[in-house]
């Protein structure tokens, strides 16, 4: 069986991955010009944990049958996920530092062609039933893997969403584990201003799912939520992770000036990646 190739489960070995996280997120999409940042800072502690705690796979071959496998449904997060695959050294420095060229495979959402990403997403409302798909599959085939999902709070609004969970539910899916970045945030504003969400966590308890709600930048919380999960029997689990938009960098944290795909001005990148560590 596959295992994570780091198996970090030292909260503050993986607070310096998260940071990482958020540095070459900065420097891509400053290279870039163009990319949503604020939204890869709310999750780089879940990303951090899932990829260097809790993911089983082989950098070295991200097409084994057996790994564990992470679709990014928020994906106008790309940069986090790039960033975790050169952190893991799936994909290299500079490639990573091509976001969104012509001729470069990591675009401004992820494609599923490229290696280790596993699911095209963008389109908001589709990735939970994607990694319902890769967990159902896996279980047909007795590989014993697991599938990830890491979904925005605004996208909750889609339909989808809720018929992927409640199929979720009816069939049993216990190797499907969800993470919603409950930021609070979406491009026309608060979300529960632009479609009430609460009670959350009670909805999906409701339509049949394990659901807890936790601190998604505490990493003893999510360690804690993803040993429920894999515990779990005969039924899928899910996160509601309370986050900050922007988190990590003082001065984007809920600064509705960075709420879109605004980047970092090179001024502004100086003064994150400084107030990062970065000198």
């Amino acid at each position: 069986m596959i295992a994570n190739p780091w198996n970090e489960s030292d909260p503050a070995r993986l607070a310096v991955r998260a940071r990482n996280l958020r540095v070459h997120v900065v420097r891509m999409t400053t290279a870039a010009g163009s990319g949503h940042v604020t939204s890869a800072f709310s999750a780089a502690e879940i990303v951090a944990a899932l990829y260097f705690r809790e993911l089983r796979y082989d950098p070295s071959d991200m097409a084994a049958a057996a790994r564990d496998h992470f679709v990014l449904s928020k994906g106008h997060a790309a940069p986090v996920l790039y960033a975790a695959l050169y952190e893991a050294g799936v994909v290299d420095e500079a490639t990573m530092m091509h976001l969104r060229r012509i001729g470069c495979p990591l675009q401004g959402h992820p494609f599923g062609r490229v290696v280790g990403v596993d699911a095209t997403t963008g389109s908001l409302g589709i990735g939970l039933s994607q990694a319902l798909g890769r967990a159902i599959g896996a279980r047909m085939k007795g590989r014993g893997s697991r599938a990830y999902v890491l979904m925005s709070d605004g996208e909750c609004d889609e339909g989808q969403v809720w018929e992927a969970a409640l199929a979720a539910a009816h069939f049993k899916v216990d190797n499907l584990c969800a993470f919603i970045d409950r930021n609070n945030a979406q491009v026309d504003g608060a979300t529960d201003a632009v479609m009430g969400l609460e009670p959350l966590a009670a909805k999906w308890r409701s339509f049949g799912w394990n659901a807890r709600e936790i601190d998604g930048h505490d990493f003893e919380q999510i360690f804690a939520f993803l040993d429920s999960a894999r515990a779990e029997r005969g039924r899928p689990s899910i996160a509601i992770a309370r986050t900050v938009k922007g988190r990590g960098v003082s001065f984007v944290e809920n600064n509705s000036k960075y709420r879109h795909a605004s980047i970092l001005q090179p001024e502004d990148a100086a003064r994150a990646l400084e107030e990062l560590g970065v000198t």
